[in-house]
């Protein structure tokens, strides 16, 4: 039989409910820094974790650089026990896109998911953005 439900219970058998937060951000008046230096995103991507609870197994964060050696822009992927922080930066553009996803197998980590989101937010200013918020895993009611 299908069910929905708002959060998982390990006790019913679904494995797979999450909270995924995706981002496209533009206009972030943060310092150049952040979208130009791999590892001052990585650090402070790795450390907003940290201090939401999560568990960072691991990071990989990428430098682009220009033609002439100069720093370009970012992408980096925080790998955690509860699943990832992946993150996207335009410093031509003051642009960035951001996913924070967490699976709740063991315990509801959506209110971490949202710390750490929102410290990113406030880290990179964004003059405008679009926002999802998606429950991965649910699935659909029977009829």
């Amino acid at each position: 039989m299908l069910k929905s439900q708002a959060f998982f219970n390990p006790l019913d058998g679904d494995a797979m409910q999450g909270l995924h937060l995706i981002a496209d951000l533009y206009h972030c008046d943060c310092d150049p820094a952040v979208l130009l230096d791999r590892n001052v995103l990585e650090t402070r991507c790795v450390n907003f974790c940290k201090e939401a609870g999560l568990t960072p197994l691991g990071a990989y964060f990428y430098q682009f650089t220009h033609d002439d050696g100069e720093k370009a822009g970012v992408t980096g992927t925080v790998v955690l026990a509860e699943s990832h922080v992946a993150i996207h930066t335009w410093p031509e553009t003051n642009a960035v896109t951001l996913d924070v996803y967490v699976c709740n197998f063991s315990r509801d980590n959506s209110d971490r998911a949202r710390a750490v989101y929102q410290h990113l937010i406030d880290l990179l200013q964004p003059g405008e953005m679009i926002e999802k918020d998606v429950m991965r895993g649910e699935l659909p009611t029977s009829v």
